[in-house]
C-alpha cells in the first residue's frame, strides 16, 4: 500500500507540474502544443500576371499589406481569384505553384504569398478574359514570380497548385491605424497556415475584447485601449490553433507604427 501510495503521490506531483509549465508558457505567449500545417494536395488552376518586372502595381492590395517589400512578402506574391480568397481570410496563405502542359513551361515551382484579390470580370466571358470569375480557381501573380515557372508572353498557363506552411522570420507582426477610442491592426509575417480567422486584443487595463473583421487582413476593436500595453490573441483559419501574443505593443504605442510579437504559428 506504502509502494502505490508513493507512485500515486509522484504521478500526481508530475501532473501538477507540467500544468504549471504550460500556464508559464501561456502566460509567456507561447502556444499550447499542436499539430505544424502540413502541405496539402496538388490541385488544378491557371496563373496570368499583372504589373511589370518591378511589381509595384503589386503593393497595397486587397489583404492591406501596404509596401510588400517592407512587410516582408517582395514580390512572390499573387492575387487570388474569389473562389480562393473567401473574403479575405485567405489573406497570407502559401501556396506553391507549377506551370504544367504548356510548351512556355519552365520546371520551377515557386512560393507565393497570398496578397490581393484578382475581382471578378464580368464584361469578359469565363474562358475569355474572365479568368478570375467564379467557380474558377486562378492565381493572377505577380510578374516576377510568373516569369519564375513560364515565359511571361504566354499570358495565361495552366498549373498546380498546393497550399504549404508559410515560413516567416520572427514573431507575427502587427500594424496600427485608427485612434484611441478604435484601433485598426493589419496583421502580417504569420507563419504557418499564413491567416487569421479572429482576434482578441487585452489592454493592461482590460479583460480580453473580441476584434471584428475589417477587410482583408485586418481587425478592429472599437474600445479606448490608448495609454495602456496590448496582447493579442489569434486563431488560425486554417488550423484552428490559437496563440497569445503578449506584450505587444508598449503602453505609448501610436498608430502609423508596427510591432512584432515574439510568437508565431507554426
Amino acid at each position: 500500500m506504502a509502494s502505490f501510495h508513493h507512485r500515486w503521490s509522484l504521478t500526481f506531483f508530475v501532473v501538477v507540474a507540467a500544468l504549471a509549465l504550460i500556464d508559464q508558457a501561456k502566460a509567456a505567449g507561447y502556444s499550447t502544443p499542436s499539430a505544424a500545417f502540413k502541405a496539402t494536395p496538388w490541385n488544378l488552376a491557371h496563373a496570368t500576371f499583372y504589373g511589370d518586372e518591378t511589381a509595384s502595381e503589386t503593393m497595397g492590395g486587397a489583404c492591406g499589406y501596404g509596401n510588400l517589400f517592407n512587410s516582408g512578402y517582395g514580390t512572390d506574391t499573387a492575387a487570388l481569384s474569389s473562389v480562393l480568397y473567401s473574403n479575405g481570410y485567405s489573406c497570407g496563405q502559401c501556396y506553391q505553384i507549377k506551370c504544367t502542359q504548356s510548351k512556355d513551361c519552365y520546371s520551377t515551382i515557386v512560393t507565393v504569398t497570398a496578397t490581393n484579390l484578382c475581382p471578378p470580370n464580368w464584361s469578359q466571358d469565363t474562358d475569355h478574359g474572365g479568368w478570375c470569375n467564379p467557380p474558377r480557381t486562378h492565381f493572377d501573380m505577380a510578374k516576377p514570380a510568373f516569369m519564375k515557372i513560364a515565359q511571361w508572353k504566354a499570358g495565361i498557363v495552366p498549373v498546380s497548385y498546393r497550399r504549404v506552411p508559410c515560413v516567416r522570420k520572427g514573431g507575427i507582426k502587427f500594424s496600427f491605424q485608427g485612434n484611441g477610442y478604435w484601433l485598426l491592426v493589419y496583421v502580417m509575417n504569420v507563419g504557418g497556415g499564413g491567416d487569421v480567422a479572429s482576434m482578441w486584443v487585452k489592454g493592461t487595463k482590460t479583460n480580453w475584447l473580441s476584434m471584428s473583421h475589417n477587410w482583408g487582413a485586418s481587425y478592429q476593436a472599437f474600445a479606448t485601449l490608448s495609454g495602456q500595453a496590448l496582447s493579442f490573441k489569434l486563431t488560425s483559419y486554417t488550423s484552428h490553433e490559437t496563440i497569445i501574443a503578449t506584450n505587444v505593443a508598449p503602453s505609448n504605442w501610436q498608430v502609423g507604427m508596427t510591432y512584432q510579437a515574439n510568437v508565431n504559428f507554426h
